[in-house]
């Protein structure tokens, strides 16, 4: 990740695309969210969906693949990109399903900077908050959540 200085507010990246399979979408059902509608197109037929669909913590756990890999890719290219600056989330907020997710599907995750500011508590530590999203093949949004991650400052400010 950048410094707290050289990321900007509007800033959006593309993450990358994830294809959704039937075997990945039972396989993670069973281990983590072994709801009907998770693990079989039978189990599914009489569900809210009426078919197959993935968990929405699938989806989640793929918005951090993504996001780790992008960042170890841009670790390695260099330009001013270091894992280390990405400190601890004081958590998330707003975190929406908006549509489900089905075998065959393909989401493309993007995270946009939407504010950033100094922390007050501690001071070689801002404040990152970035819009999370995935959409459909379509464009539809299928996945939403407002992320927050300290980051780290090249010059810290004063304490407070």
């Amino acid at each position: 990740m950048k410094t707290f200085e050289a990321i900007q507010i509007g800033e959006r990246i593309v993450l990358g695309s994830y294809h959704f399979t039937s075997e990945e979408i039972v396989r993670f059902a069973e281990a983590f969210d072994p709801q009907d509608f998770h693990l079989s197109e039978e189990g599914a037929q009489n569900g809210p969906f009426g078919r197959l669909a993935a968990s929405g913590w699938h989806t989640a756990a793929i918005f951090m693949k993504l996001w780790i890999a992008y960042s170890k890719e841009e670790a390695e290219r260099g330009d001013d990109f270091d894992p280390r600056n990405a400190g601890p989330s004081p958590g998330f907020e707003a975190l929406k399903w908006v549509q489900p997710v089905f075998a065959g599907d393909t989401l493309t995750y993007t995270t946009e900077v939407i504010d950033k500011k100094e922390s007050a508590s501690r001071p070689e530590w801002g404040l990152v908050v970035m819009r999370n999203e995935a959409h459909k093949q379509d464009g539809a949004l299928a996945y939403t959540f407002i992320g927050k991650v300290f980051v780290r400052r090249e010059r810290p400010s004063e304490a407070r």
